[in-house]
């Protein structure tokens, strides 16, 4: 009689064996990596690194009309904005020069357009449009080995203690900043607090931001707004039709299309609505993702239960433009709804939102980015 244990014994090792294998590798890749934040005050910049290769750059010089983060790279090292107005790539669309990065600001902020301010503008149309000044660096550092307790971090922007990032190395920025009109008269204070954490194959950035009300500030119901991001070519929806987008001032701008080999990317909703669908929609997080030479990025944009609006319109746009706008929804509803928001003065408002980056094989999963959404949602 043939004894067959030894066989058996061989199989089970080999499948024990690539069990562990596995769970080595999973472990190994969902381990979070050293995040590096370092202030350049001479030019008005600070520096985010992960393991010593770049994230990201908070640029802040007075001849930006905003704050920005720019460029930012994915785990792979591939740029995931677009380049233009600050440093033009080959073959890149060359529109709304007011997007740059990742941003925060508002169409309408008592009469005030903070989203399309750029040095386009005429200086004698200058004072329909508002500045976003950088007034201080409040915190700029690195936390290695955070113990995931309260204390761990330093408070956010609304004073209180963030929230536990498990155990983890992050880098936080936190800055202040005015948003005043062209006499620098002051509507909005504002506080935000910025947390990076990474992966092998994961960035995350967590941005929560408070604005204080200077004055009685009036946000009227706008197409444009807030949370907005400009990203590479690659990443947009292919289109044969060129499209011309009108503001709230009469401008038109006039966008290619985009129909090139390269040009692949899709939204999807946590709605599931897919592709140029997903603009003016509503849901808890949105999905960009599309191939960029071998690998295929992924960029989540993740909104939280306690933001106004919640959950927030979409403002998706297959050019490249990908932006959460919680207070403009009568347009996106086709006059369904209107949220005229309002702040007296001293009233304050905390938005907060996770983005999440990744690159890889395949694009980020639904189910990794409701886990990402869940455990967002139990922060404060």
């Amino acid at each position: 009689m043939i004894n067959l244990r030894p066989y058996y014994l061989r199989k089970r090792f080999r499948k024990v064996l690539l069990t562990l294998v596995t769970l080595i590798s999973v472990r190994a890749f969902s381990q979070p990596l050293p995040v590096g934040v370092t202030q350049d005050p001479a030019h008005h910049s600070v520096s985010v690194t992960v393991d010593g290769a770049p994230f990201t750059t908070f640029m802040y010089p007075d001849t930006l009309e905003k704050p920005v983060l720019y460029p930012i790279y994915a785990p792979d090292g591939q740029v995931i904005t677009r380049g233009f107005p600050v440093a033009p790539r080959a073959g890149e669309p060359v529109d709304h020069p007011h997007h740059l990065g990742l941003w925060f600001d508002y169409e309408n902020v008592n009469g005030l357009d903070f989203w399309n301010n750029s040095y386009a503008i005429p200086a004698s149309r200058k004072s329909q449009y508002g500045w976003i000044r950088t007034d201080s660096i409040l915190q700029a550092g690195s936390f290695r080995g955070v113990s995931g307790g309260r204390e761990s971090l330093p408070p956010m922007s609304s004073g209180t203690a963030h929230p536990s990032h498990g155990r983890a190395d992050v880098g936080i920025l936190k800055y202040s900043a005015r948003w005043t009109d062209q006499k620098q008269n002051v509507l909005l204070t504002e506080i935000t607090t910025y947390v990076f954490s990474a992966t092998r194959t994961e960035r995350i950035i967590d941005r929560y931001t408070t604005l204080r009300a200077s004055v009685d500030v009036n946000f009227p119901d706008a197409k444009d707004g807030m949370l907005g991001l400009r990203v590479t070519k690659e990443l947009q929806i292919p289109s044969n039709t060129p499209g011309e987008f009108v503001d709230d001032k009469g401008n038109i701008t006039k966008v290619a299309a985009g129909h090139t080999p390269d040009i692949n990317g899709n939204y999807v909703t946590s709605e599931g609505k897919r592709g140029d669908s997903a603009w003016g929609t509503r849901g808890g997080w949105c999905l960009l993702y599309g191939k960029k030479q071998n690998d295929t990025l992924s960029i989540a944009i993740i909104d939280h239960p306690r933001n106004p609006g919640y959950p927030t319109y979409w403002h998706a746009r297959g050019y490249g433009l990908f932006a959460a706008n919680p207070l403009g929804q009568k347009i996106f509803s086709n006059g369904k709804q209107t949220f005229d928001y309002k702040l007296e003065k001293g009233q304050s408002v905390t938005f907060r939102y996770r983005i999440v980056i990744a690159a890889g094989g395949r694009s980020l999963s639904t189910g990794r980015i409701g886990q990402l959404a869940d455990a967002f949602g139990k922060m404060e």
